[in-house]
């Protein structure tokens, strides 16, 4: 098994990599564990996030574009993908500003994806295959420079 951190590759000591895979699930050196631990989002956001690291995707969790912050970001692909709870669907206000914030990431060149959180509790594996897929067929095409 792989004992670096799937953030910035750095080799990890027994010890922290099993205490990391226990408590996040994924090889983390402590510099990341603290800067996951720091960040606020939602569990699926942090899942669905290591799946995509996982395979190579060189996502940017909470990325702030000078407008809002991105759920998870691929600028090199230039898509944006937003991680939605129910409520973006229920309350008018709420997919209206989703709206605004898709339009000015569009305005920018980025395509906006929305994942509802319930496709990544019912399957977080497909769900990332398919985004690869998706950002497969994309006009960015450089996967093997990530």
């Amino acid at each position: 098994m792989r004992r670096k951190c799937i953030e910035c590759k750095y080799s990890l000591e027994w010890e922290v990599f099993n205490y990391s895979l226990e408590n996040f699930g994924v090889p983390l050196c402590r510099n990341h564990q603290d800067w996951l631990r720091g960040v606020d989002t939602t569990e699926e956001t942090i899942e669905l996030y290591f799946a995509l690291r996982k395979r190579g995707v060189p996502a940017q969790l909470e990325k702030f574009d000078g407008f809002k912050t991105i759920d998870i970001a691929v600028p090199e692909a230039k898509v944006n993908i937003e991680v939605d709870g129910q409520h973006h669907n229920f309350n008018a206000n709420q997919a209206l500003t989703d709206l605004k914030r898709t339009y000015h990431s569009f305005l920018k060149g980025y395509f906006t994806l929305r994942i509802p959180n319930s496709l990544i509790r019912w399957d977080t594996e497909k769900t990332a295959d398919y985004i690869v897929d998706f950002l497969n067929e994309s006009n960015y095409r450089k996967w093997e420079d990530w």
